[in-house]
């Protein structure tokens, strides 16, 4: 437990992080990647250049200072930060290594302004987050391991299976090299891969939801290819799959994690928001409830830019039809001539949920949304204004998460 006075120094410096936090992470890193190169092949290297993983860190930092004296109010984050490094093979060694960097940073960035007295307060402080994420990271551990077909760390899968979902999506089956089985996972969880990046000369992770249910001799993962932007860099880890990775090629993997999933023990109606490959998730569930022949109404709603782009179309169709309880509503910001409505799409535009609230907003159901994160936003507030429950929005915005990995 932290003293009064150590709590007090911690929470005075989250002015000066919110001002200077990124300054400080960005030292941390390039600090701990200088003295410990080997953690180049834990960390994200696309985030680390595209800036993303520094302003994560410091939001995570700033918070938990801003809370130190009531850190539970930080518990998704947490949870959230767990099932990351436990997806990552993050373990109980790497946070010393981590704070030894973290406190020397602040030593460096602050100056004069980092005495002993505050540089120790912050010592104690990451101790006790660092006790808290360890236990709960060992517990998922754990878990993994004790399930059937389970296991920790990495383990060698087979591509048995690769096929094109859109001009920007692909998909990859796996199956275990060994021969062995694999676990189950909730619907709505994520996979993480790690292959060799020849650019980089690293192995590299990434995290990719599940797209299809479990129960099966084989996992799916449906893989975006991330292509440069203005201020971003082509994503390493996607081209390296869609352009090297072949039909009987392997790759490592981990245990499939995530505190995002469908609620299995609710009998609520179901409504699947997405937006580009954020239907990923939402297929896995729309599948699951599927396979299990599940009589909830359920409702999928999901946005695009154009039919080329627009991943398992026939697949979400053709459910739609033959289930009396599954409706789809689908929205493309460019409609071509030889676009169908009501077959390739429904609605233009971009998802406007207060336009089809007759039949996106059912009385008492669970909301899930997965996209980028204006998407996000944007489908929140309008659930909001629409008088869905707060309790009832369950999210998955991809990227960093806020996860200091």
């Amino acid at each position: 437990m932290l003293s009064p006075e150590v709590r007090a120094l911690v929470k005075a410096t989250a002015p000066v992080l919110k001002t200077h936090g990124v300054a400080l992470t960005r030292h941390f890193y390039a600090r701990m990647f200088e003295h410990n190169p080997e953690l180049k092949h834990v960390f994200n290297q696309g985030h680390q250049a595209g800036g993303q993983q520094q302003h994560a860190l410091a939001g995570a930092v700033t918070a938990y200072a801003e809370h130190i004296d009531d850190p539970s109010v930080l518990a998704p984050v947490v949870t959230r930060i767990v099932h990351k490094h436990v997806s990552l093979g993050i373990r109980a060694e790497h946070y010393a290594i981590v704070g030894k960097h973290l406190l020397a940073s602040i030593r460096e960035v602050l100056g004069e302004a980092a005495t002993d007295e505050l540089v120790d307060a912050w010592a104690a402080a990451y101790g006790q987050l660092a006790d808290l994420l360890i236990a709960e990271e060992s517990r998922l551990y754990a878990e993994s391991a004790a399930k059937p077909g389970g296991w920790t760390g990495w383990r060698t899968f087979r591509v048995v299976g690769k096929q094109a979902e859109s001009a920007e999506i692909t998909s990859f089956y796996l199956a275990p090299s060994d021969g062995g089985a694999v676990p189950e996972y909730r619907p709505g969880q994520y996979l993480s891969v790690r292959v060799y990046v020849p650019e980089l000369g690293l192995m590299q992770p990434r995290q990719y939801s599940l797209s299809d249910a479990p129960g099966q001799d084989r996992l799916r993962i449906s893989v975006k290819r991330e292509l440069a932007g203005d201020q971003t860099p082509a994503g390493r880890v996607s081209n390296t799959l869609h352009d090297r990775l072949q039909e009987g090629d392997v790759l490592d993997v981990a245990p499939p994690q995530g505190d995002f999933y469908l609620n299995e023990d609710s009998d609520a109606p179901v409504v699947l928001l997405s937006g580009g490959v954020g239907l990923t998730p939402m297929v896995s569930m729309l599948n699951h409830l599927v396979r299990t022949d599940d009589k909830r109404q359920i409702r999928f709603v999901h946005g695009c830019r154009n039919r080329s782009v627009h991943a398992m179309r026939d697949h979400v169709n053709r459910i739609a039809a033959e289930r009396g309880n599954v409706r789809k509503a689908v929205f493309y910001e460019e409609v071509g001539h030889a676009d169908k409505a009501g077959e390739d799409y429904d609605h233009r535009g971009r998802v406007d949920l207060r336009a089809i609230s007759d039949e996106a907003i059912v009385p008492d159901a669970d909301y899930y949304l997965c996209g980028p994160a204006p998407f996000m936003a944007a489908q929140r507030a309008a659930l909001l204004e629409l008088g869905v429950a707060p309790a009832r929005i369950h999210a998955e915005a991809f990227g960093t998460g806020g996860a200091p990995a």
